[in-house]
């Protein structure tokens, strides 16, 4: 079906986009669990966990770069109605992913105790709560790129509600383990409730186990699909390496950029005179920003599988009519998100938060985020669009502009060098959000995403 106007692109873009942004809600839902079952473990607990969500996007994101790629090859494929190329496509890029997440999280295992250090004091408790947390999160990584890669492909062909299912599963286990694993046995309603009492490292077994059983999930659910048979994996061959890197290394670049200069922002709170605890905040700032981050990723996602999928029909101008589509639709469901976060912002806090102090600067965070959060929706949803396109390179120097050469400064100079604390931190890094949605903005409409090739 062509997107011949204006209605029936937002029908093709919600047929699509609506079961991610399902998952997505239930991630975020298992994201406000985490933080509050960390939250009752204690302050360094909570502290430990803000300065670890650095490392954790900076493993996660490559593994999301190579979906990038992969979404990019097979929704190609698929425009173009060639199967053969698809089924291969597939199974070259998730081998790849399994090769590349074991190597992630053994190079991570091993770098552990200086990375955390990095973050808090060394021997300190929230040091060590995060040396627990990380190490078992580690076990998981091999299975969180797998899965990520299986999902992309799904979503490349069009089909967004398997994922959402399998995933669901996943966040549903990985909630009723972080129960069982992080407190000691207890009563509830007169009914003993067994527990582990691993308290950070459970967090991080929860994480790991789930992911590996959403991975195994993952191979007969996407082998019902025109992938086949996606248990077959193949050791990835030399030319389908470097045809998935080509795309997905400007995006994994693009992925640390952003986390390192994320990870950098963070160590800069550190020498704040809030210190820790503008680490802690920001972690429940963060959680709650993902309800606005939401529905974003969904259009993101769909307009990576559109843009792709058109450009393989020769249709660059339906490509970007479902683009805009998807665009529109995300940034106007993310600005209502935004002003719930903004409005509501004293009650996340305290919910979250115990310590006043504290949760007068994750309400500080939520309200000066939110007012660049629709801007922040154009870069990520046009983001999207040009990676289904197989152009990362222009979003990669788009992000290292305003995180960089811009946020990572910025913050040094206003809120450490400066001395004006956590306040003038989110206030840089709303700046910056804004700034990377206009340049966005620009690079889509010049156009020079319809001529890649992939």
């Amino acid at each position: 079906m062509l997107p011949d106007s204006r209605a029936s692109a937002n029908r093709i873009v919600w047929h699509l986009a609506w079961p991610i942004i399902a998952l997505k809600s239930m991630q975020v839902i298992n994201s406000l669990l985490d933080t509050r079952f960390v939250s009752a473990l204690g302050q360094s607990a909570l502290n430990a966990s803000g300065a670890a969500q650095s490392v954790i996007f900076f493993m996660a994101s490559m593994g999301i770069a190579l979906g990038v790629g992969v979404t990019a090859l097979v929704a190609r494929f698929y425009g173009e109605n060639e199967t053969g190329d698809l089924i291969k496509a597939n199974r070259q890029t998730t081998g790849l992913s399994l090769v590349c997440g074991f190597a992630i999280a053994i190079l991570g295992y091993f770098s552990l105790p200086w990375v955390c250090g990095l973050y808090v004091e060394s021997g300190g408790p929230a040091y060590r709560e995060m040396l627990l947390y990380l190490g078992a999160v580690m076990v998981g990584i091999p299975a969180f790129y797998v899965f990520n890669s299986l999902a992309a492909s799904l979503r490349a062909v069009s089909d967004t509600k398997t994922p959402m299912m399998v995933s669901g599963i996943q966040i549903l286990i990985h909630i009723i383990l972080n129960y069982l694993l992080i407190f000691p046995e207890r009563e509830v309603m007169g009914i003993m409730i067994p527990g582990a009492d691993l308290g950070m490292a459970g967090a991080g077994w929860s994480f790991s186990i789930s992911a590996w059983i959403a991975a195994l999930m993952y191979f007969p659910a996407s082998g019902r699909t025109i992938l086949g048979a996606t248990w077959k994996l193949e050791f990835p061959e030399w030319k389908w390496v470097v045809r998935t890197l080509r795309i997905s290394l400007p995006a994994s670049l693009m992925m640390v950029i952003r986390v390192s200069s994320f990870a950098v922002f963070s160590m800069a709170l550190k020498h704040t005179g809030e210190g820790e605890m503008a680490l802690g905040a920001m972690r429940v700032g963060i959680a709650m920003e993902a309800i606005a981050f939401m529905p974003a990723f969904g259009y993101s996602m769909a307009a990576s599988a559109l843009v792709g999928q058109y450009l393989g029909k020769k249709d660059p101008d339906g490509a970007e009519r479902l683009a805009w589509s998807a665009t529109h639709q995300g940034v106007i469901i993310m600005s209502v998100m935004a002003a719930v976060f903004f409005i509501f912002a004293p009650q996340f806090a305290a919910f979250f938060i115990e310590r006043p102090e504290q949760q007068a600067i994750a309400i500080a965070y939520m309200r000066i985020v939110a007012i660049t959060e629709p801007l922040f929706g154009y870069a990520m949803v046009l983001t999207g669009a040009h990676q289904g396109a197989g152009d990362t390179g222009r979003p990669m120097w788009a992000n290292f502009i305003s995180s960089w050469v811009l946020r990572v400064p910025l913050v040094y100079i206003f809120a450490v060098g400066m001395k004006l604390g956590s306040t003038a931190a989110w206030v840089v890094m709303a700046i910056t959000q804004a700034v990377n949605g206009v340049m966005m903005i620009y690079l889509f409409k010049r156009g020079k995403w319809k001529e890649k090739s992939v």
